[in-house]
């Protein structure tokens, strides 16, 4: 990362009016909030691209923004209620079946679903996958079941643009809709209550053990589920593979 001229003119000044540690502390000060604007403001998306491919031919492909999807096809959240996914559990069962902690607040959110997305390009079919990418590259692939099976607790998968209250605690998500929302878009399955005894709409461990086939539960560790690293942020693209999703 390249700091401005000015910033690198106060730092010196700093340095001098205030010595070698006070300096340091500027300097350090100065990237923190470099890293905290790129992090705001450079990743936070606000359209994407839905496309369909066959090998590496495209098919079909289709760019919409979050004012579309709002307009255009059905909403999931309402902007109230919380939504978490759950962190690693370090002791006792790592896939925690009564679903009792490390829960990932992640904020009151509105979305489109993946499966309302990639109808505009045809849809998916029993052996294809479906690849959600963020704008670094971060990327999942979910095969046909994850996408159009109805699984109250694990919930659909969506796509967020929108978020009415922030966590409670935890990551800061932002409000209101991208870029405002600087955590989005942000992938996340909204799960309802059915497995959390505290009433909360938690996509947990557990959850993904029964909901979601092996080859995609995601891991914190070799030994540590995690649904928290499936909320993909900065969403930019989605991709419908037919026959598979192959490296």
């Amino acid at each position: 990362m390249s700091l401005r001229i000015t910033d690198e003119k106060r730092i010196k000044k700093a340095h001098e009016s205030f010595g070698n540690f006070a300096g340091i502390c500027v300097w350090l000060l100065v990237l923190c909030l470099c890293s905290l604007s790129s992090t705001v403001c450079a990743d936070t998306t606000t359209e994407l691209t839905v496309s369909a491919y066959d090998n590496e031919t495209i098919l079909d492909s289709v760019t919409v923004d979050y004012k579309w999807m709002e307009e255009n096809l059905p909403v999931y959240g309402d902007g109230v209620t919380h939504y978490y996914h759950q962190g690693p559990i370090f002791a006792g069962d790592p896939w925690d079946p009564e679903e009792t902690t490390n829960f990932k607040d992640l904020g009151a959110v509105k979305g489109t679903s993946i499966r309302d997305l990639v109808e505009l390009v045809g849809g998916m079919e029993s052996d294809d996958e479906v690849m959600i990418k963020a704008i670094d590259g971060y990327h999942f692939e979910f095969p046909y079941e994850v996408i159009y099976t109805d699984e109250p607790r694990r919930g659909p998968l969506v796509v967020c643009w929108y978020v009415g209250e922030d966590a409670d605690k935890g990551e800061p998500q932002g409000s209101g809709y991208v870029p405002d929302y600087y955590a989005g878009m942000r992938l996340m399955f909204l799960a309802d209550t059915s497995t959390n005894a505290e009433g909360l709409h938690v996509f947990g461990n557990y959850d993904m053990n029964q909901t979601m086939p092996p080859a995609v539960h995601y891991f914190f560790d070799t030994n540590f589920p995690s649904t928290n690293g499936l909320n993909v942020k900065w969403v930019d693209e989605i991709r419908v593979y037919k026959g598979g999703y192959h490296t």
